[in-house]
């Protein structure tokens, strides 16, 4: 029998559009590898220490919550905020876990989007979508961090250290997250483990501290209650507080966020017909060959 021939060997020069840049701003901007390929210098870690990564901007409705329902709802604030968890468990959890399934390597819901449309109409509405999530984006780093510094001035213990400045203290305290998240996702784990935790158990003793304050004054309930009454029955009040909700819903932004850092989760078991594999996990695959479909 012949001998196989060798396929013969074809030199391929590197085009210019695929060499690395030279500037380290470049390489910062352009760096990183494809969604759909092993990235095998990403660190992946446990799902418990991403979910403090996500609950650094979800958790943060537990202190933004009770104020922001204060002012645009009143005394509505307490069955506008019903509203707003009734929606983020009957509508966000089971939208965002099916997002979870088919966008396993963080491309998010704007990714599943893009794929219903083509050519420009697929360009402007994903240019939209990121404008709308800029936008949140940005209102929850701002609100945060103004937050942050009327309470740190308004603390007598860091009021000597922090001055009388808000704007300068938030602007601080800005260019410290950013350069944060700049540093890399496994820095802004860590920090928002130590972030978290204490937060939490500031906010629960706040909880606690408010429910023994009605417990002693209970005067204050039925207060409430008949200011509550005078907005009229069940029915009027369910629907003045559905009117409402659009400006209590801030913490939703964390669902996307959630599913953005999905390629973070370590995968230690072998992936099955029945678990969707992290983006580690997906093998390389040649891009002209990706189905545009969901």
């Amino acid at each position: 029998m012949a001998a196989t021939e060798k396929p013969p060997l074809v030199l391929h020069l590197p085009l210019r559009a695929e060499l690395p840049p030279k500037a380290p701003l470049g390489r910062f901007l352009l760096g990183g590898h494809r969604l759909d390929r092993e990235d095998e210098t990403g660190k992946t870690h446990p799902w418990y220490t991403i979910l403090w990564l996500t609950g650094v901007d979800y958790f943060s409705t537990l202190g933004y919550q009770p104020g922001i329902a204060l002012l645009a709802a009143g005394a509505l604030s307490i069955p506008a905020t019903a509203i707003l968890v009734a929606v983020t468990l009957l509508a966000a959890v089971p939208v965002y876990s099916e997002v979870a399934k088919r966008s396993y390597v963080g491309q998010g819901s704007i990714a599943l989007l893009e794929n219903l449309f083509s050519g420009w109409t697929s360009k402007l509405f994903v240019l939209v979508l990121l404008g709308f999530a800029s936008t949140d984006f940005v209102i929850t780093m701002t609100l945060s961090a103004a937050d942050a510094a009327r309470h740190a001035i308004a603390n007598s213990y860091l009021h000597q250290y922090v001055g009388d400045s808000p704007i300068r203290l938030t602007l601080g305290l800005l260019l410290l997250l950013a350069t944060v998240f700049f540093l890399g996702f496994s820095e802004a784990i860590g920090l928002a483990q130590i972030v978290a935790i204490p937060y939490l158990a500031l906010n629960l003793i706040v909880l606690l501290r408010c429910l023994w304050e009605v417990l002693r004054h209970p005067q204050l309930l039925h207060g409430w209650h008949a200011v509550l009454s005078s907005h009229g029955d069940w029915t009027a009040i369910f629907i003045v507080s559905a009117l409402l909700f659009p400006k209590l819903a801030l913490g939703l932004s964390g669902f996307e966020t959630g599913v953005s850092v999905m390629p973070l989760i370590s995968n230690d078991g072998p992936p099955d017909s029945n678990n969707v594999p992290r983006a580690a996990s997906v093998p390389p695959t040649n891009s002209s060959s990706q189905p545009r479909s969901l």
